[in-house]
């Protein structure tokens, strides 16, 4: 069939968005908590049933289905030629995760093989559906891992030796769930690659605009923050005789919250998670470990925040008579997505009557990973409240078939897309 031809051939296609909420809501039923949430920490039993799930729906389309050696999936409608149009995300969250973070992009990505297929559409190249590995980097560190190692970020045997928070050892822990696979890594390069995913942040919402056409993704830094001092009796020992890694912690929380309003702009800095030792009521600590998570869109601002918390760890540490370390859990620069991409996303929500804003992530998602070899892009809907990482993250059912109903457009126009213009 000729390009012009095929496109003109698939313009008024739409998905099937009953089908489509029903995997969703398959998907959410496996690992539930309170609030209508899920707790599907990357390669734990119930990220395991997870994949089963998503595996069997793939394999009832009649996709080629590989695993590679970092339990990435990859799902592949072989029609046409050469290399395939791709799409997806992930389907393990964090420990308080909604039921759209990545699994909405999976699961969009496959109901668009399906309606393709159901209106007897063949694309001039193949189609596939991508769910990587530990995207949210909750258990094994960093985040984005499975698409770091795709696209050959990050060496296997480095991964496959990441330990977890419960000390469990990545690599076995894919074996012992069934998902330590043959294909290698790096995988194989698509011609273009676009991911469908919630905002996770309040910006579409309050400007009530529907679709985000997705420019760039933030860098991000983060590092864990370990704080030594000197236990000590809470009621006989002076304030100015303490050495305490608590009020050290508290004033690197502080420090990072004034950082980022001096800033301002695009930076975000957040303490997201700190232990106290021995955690006790009456007891000054012995340790306190924090993690800190920096975040900007330009890397010279990303590398001054960075370097002023370096200074600002050494001077509190002489301070309070301290000894202060840090080890770097990530690091990711900037990413600039693909102009002729963002440039497709937005002519197609404009085309099918939706409001359209450009505009850049703040948070991590494997698409920036698969930018390092391919045209790639994003496409974002509403998240009502700006809520995600929560059981109430929550975005409506017609931005949620408006989004998918652009990935599906957006795809169709990628198999076409001539990359010596990008």
């Amino acid at each position: 069939m000729p390009l012009g031809d095929f496109r003109n051939n698939h313009l008024g296609l739409k998905i099937n968005w009953r089908r489509l909420e029903d995997r969703i809501n398959a998907l959410a039923e496996i690992s539930p908590i309170d609030g209508g949430g899920n707790c599907r920490l990357a390669l734990t039993d119930e990220d395991k049933d997870g994949r089963d799930l998503v595996v069997s729906w793939m394999r009832s389309l009649d996709l080629e289905v590989t695993i590679d050696v970092v339990g990435n999936i990859i799902g592949v409608w072989n029609v046409g030629s050469g290399a395939p149009v791709m799409s997806g995300s992930h389907i393990d969250t964090v420990r308080t995760g909604g039921r759209f973070d990545g699994c909405y992009g999976v699961l969009a990505a496959l109901e668009v093989i399906e309606s393709c297929k159901d209106a007897n559409i063949s694309p001039p190249r193949p189609l596939a559906v991508g769910i990587f590995t530990d995207e949210e980097g909750s258990r094994f560190a960093p985040d984005m891992l499975g698409s770091l190692v795709y696209v050959g970020g990050m060496p296997v045997e480095q991964a496959l030796n990441v330990v977890a928070i419960d000390g469990a050892r990545l690599g076995d822990e894919l074996m012992r769930i069934g998902y330590s696979g043959p294909a290698p890594c790096p995988g194989v390069v698509p011609h273009a690659f676009v991911e469908l995913h919630i905002e996770q942040g309040p910006m579409l919402e309050a400007n009530d605009v529907r679709i985000g056409a997705v420019t760039s993704v933030q860098g991000i830094s983060w590092q864990e923050v370990t704080v030594i001092g000197q236990s000590n009796h809470a009621g006989t020992t002076p304030m100015s005789l303490r050495h305490d890694p608590a009020y050290v912690a508290a004033e690197i929380t502080v420090f990072l919250r004034k950082l980022a309003s001096e800033f301002g702009g695009d930076q975000v800095c957040t303490v997201g998670k700190i232990d106290i030792h021995p955690n006790l009521t009456n007891v000054v600590p012995a340790k306190a470990t924090l993690t800190l998570d920096v975040r900007n869109t330009d890397e010279s601002l990303l590398k001054q925040a960075e370097s002023r918390i370096a200074v600002f760890l050494t001077e509190i540490a002489a301070k309070e008579g301290v000894k202060i370390t840090s080890r770097q859990l990530a690091r990711f620069e900037p990413v600039i997505f693909d102009d002729e991409v963002i440039n497709i996303v937005e002519s197609i929500a404009k085309q099918q009557g939706n409001t359209v804003q450009r505009m850049p992530s703040g948070a991590g998602h494997d698409a920036q990973m698969l930018a390092r070899i391919c045209p790639s892009g994003m496409i974002f809907v509403p998240s009502v409240k700006g809520i995600s990482h929560n059981p109430a993250e929550f975005t409506e059912s017609i931005d949620l078939e408006a989004g998918a109903n652009i990935l599906l457009h957006t795809m169709l126009s990628l198999t076409t897309l001539d990359k010596s213009t990008t």
